[in-house]
């Protein structure tokens, strides 16, 4: 699922403590998600800067929108968090060092 170039982006995305934090909160609401608002209201991001911190996310594939009426929901991507962890530890232990 992940190259090096994908993985490197995500990763990238993830060096903000306002995106980790956007994640990590998504995480914890489950499958369900946020809605846009209860997302940043509970972060207490400025909306002049969320958004992009938001999109950032998405671009990266670490976050998934939905449009239900007026509402757009965020919901974190398991499958990609977990396709980006895998990538990171695929080689592991694979002959570098025997100390593992």
């Amino acid at each position: 699922m992940f190259t090096d170039d994908t993985a490197a982006r995500a990763f990238a995305s993830l060096g903000s403590p306002t995106r980790l934090a956007i994640l990590r909160l998504l995480v914890r609401a489950g499958c369900d998600g946020l809605n846009v608002t209860e997302l940043r209201s509970q972060l207490d991001i400025p909306a002049s800067t969320f958004k992009h911190h938001l999109d950032a996310l998405v671009v990266a594939g670490l976050v998934q929108q939905i449009r239900d009426g007026r509402d757009q929901i965020s919901t974190a991507d398991y499958a990609a968090i977990k396709g980006l962890s895998d990538h990171l530890l695929e080689d592991c232990c694979s002959g570098v060092s025997k100390d593992c």
